[in-house]
């Protein structure tokens, strides 16, 4: 039977310096991430995390921000709150179509006017299909000269025919003015009416009525 062979003392010695080194390194890197993560915290606290806000909110903040002046185009010319904002969330994306976000028309409504107008591309619904047309667009210097200007087309009706939105004016609920854009050629799209009245549903726009 073979005899264990015992360590030396300077075995012993290197190996307890190797053992003691380990230990040190250990500690070392259990100090490093102390440190990291108390400095994480302490950062996390001095500058709170950025809040993404959702479309919903995104959504209200836009609503909000046209609902004075709609209500203020009502008094004005008759024209239900709730209408011009629905319109102006469905023409204009929001606000963020192009003709909106750098133009501040927020209905599509044109012009004739090279002084005072954009030309840009839009979808129109002819002969019961889609199709691309060039046509200028009247540019406002904010949301709020759009609105009026709308509730201001709406009340007074086109060149060619003053009483054109009559139904429209007379419309005593956002239902039957929804009903009354299409029924006096207000939009092209088939669906404009239902559209219209789904965003007033999901958005509550008709408190802004009352």
């Amino acid at each position: 039977m073979a005899k264990r062979k015992l360590m030396t003392k300077k075995q012993r010695r290197t190996l307890a310096t190797i053992f003691a080194s380990m230990i040190a390194l250990i500690a070392l890197i259990l100090a490093f991430l102390l440190v990291r993560n108390f400095i994480r915290q302490n950062s996390s606290l001095a500058q709170p995390p950025i809040q993404v806000k959702s479309i919903r909110q995104q959504h209200e903040e836009f609503i909000q921000s046209i609902a004075p002046a709609a209500v203020n185009s009502s008094h004005n010319y008759g024209i239900l709150p709730s209408i011009t904002i629905a319109q102006a969330i469905l023409e204009s994306d929001w606000g963020q179509s192009q003709l909106a976000s750098n133009y501040h028309n927020l209905f599509g409504i044109k012009s004739d006017d090279p002084n005072n107008s954009q030309l840009l591309e839009t979808q129109e619904y002819q002969n019961g299909q889609w199709i691309t047309i060039s046509a200028r667009f009247r540019v406002y210097a904010s949301f709020e000269e759009s609105i009026q200007d709308h509730a201001a087309l709406l009340a007074n009706g086109t060149t060619w025919n003053k009483q054109q939105y009559q139904h429209v004016l007379a419309s005593t609920n956002y239902l039957e003015a929804a009903h009354n854009l299409q029924r006096d050629g207000y939009a092209t799209d088939p669906d404009y009416t239902q559209k219209i009245i789904q965003i007033i549903q999901k958005y509550h726009l008709d408190r802004y009525d009352h």
